[in-house]
């Protein structure tokens, strides 16, 4: 059965902020969860354009985290089983990201964000139809919440306690009860995931896993976005852009990988969504 949930998080930034909060997390995230068994390969990230979405940038990568699937899965799924691939379309604020493993053929999960200057009371910013909205679950994520599950323990290693916390280049902080409602500048993800895995016996187990999975990984990202606030602040777009190159070329020469990067000067003859 496909299921359809939207995931608010709110941070304490400026959309323009949080472009470059979100691209500094990413590069900083896969060089820290990455080694020679597990990790993320980067085999493409380029500039793409589209009639709808406009210019942005591409990336595809292979996912490899075996060990955090959960003991159930592992049973009866082989270990080249939980690798995942991903294809992101980031056309800022607007990105859409698809997931697919190669295994279960049949299985797809897309995620659909929207970035906007707004506390998440926007009701419908993805535009769905009656239908969809009818079957759509919203959660709104808490980034000061301590709350834990067993995704949050395999994912989860940013331990800061942010009702405590103040970015010293900021001066934003701490995050106590109802923060959302009263920080400025402020901003929203509104992150739509769409999931399918129609198999017989353990596809809405495997659906439910995955959505908690995602759940985690978007609390687990927002938390390190505000947290590393004091080492991003104040970065260019350029200056990201050569870390995210770095990032993703050191990653795979860790993991004994190929890697396709191309640079703005490429940009006419490989831009297609």
């Amino acid at each position: 059965m496909v299921q359809i949930k939207e995931f608010r998080i709110v941070m304490p930034m400026s959309l323009e902020e949080y472009q470059v909060a979100q691209m500094y997390m990413v590069a900083k995230m896969q060089q820290q969860n990455s080694n020679g068994d597990e990790g993320v390969d980067v085999l493409e990230n380029r500039p793409f354009e589209h009639d709808v979405f406009g210019r942005g940038q591409y990336t595809f990568k292979v996912y490899r985290f075996q060990s955090k699937a959960p003991a159930w899965l592992k049973t009866f799924a082989p270990a080249d089983a939980l690798v995942m691939h991903e294809e992101a379309w980031n056309s800022y604020p607007r990105c859409k990201t698809v997931i697919k493993c190669p295994y279960f053929t049949k299985f797809s999960l897309t995620i659909e964000t929207v970035h906007k200057a707004d506390n998440g009371r926007s009701d419908n910013v993805h535009n769905l139809s009656e239908e969809q909205l009818a079957a759509r679950q919203v959660e709104v994520l808490d980034i000061a919440s301590t709350a834990r599950d067993y995704w949050s323990y395999a994912i989860a290693s940013n331990n800061v306690d942010f009702s405590k916390f103040k970015s010293k280049r900021t001066g934003r902080g701490p995050l106590s009860e109802g923060w959302q409602d009263r920080c400025n500048p402020v901003m929203t993800a509104y992150k739509l995931v769409t999931i399918d895995a129609p198999y017989w016996g353990f596809g809405y187990r495997l659906e439910q896993a995955l959505l908690a999975g995602e759940c985690a990984l978007f609390l687990e990202s927002h938390r390190n976005c505000f947290g590393w606030i004091d080492e991003w602040f104040g970065m260019t777009m350029q200056q990201i852009r050569e870390i995210e190159q770095q990032s993703g070329s050191s990653l795979n020469e860790r993991l004994g990988k190929p890697t396709s990067m191309t640079t703005k000067e490429g940009f006419e003859s490989r831009c297609f969504l």
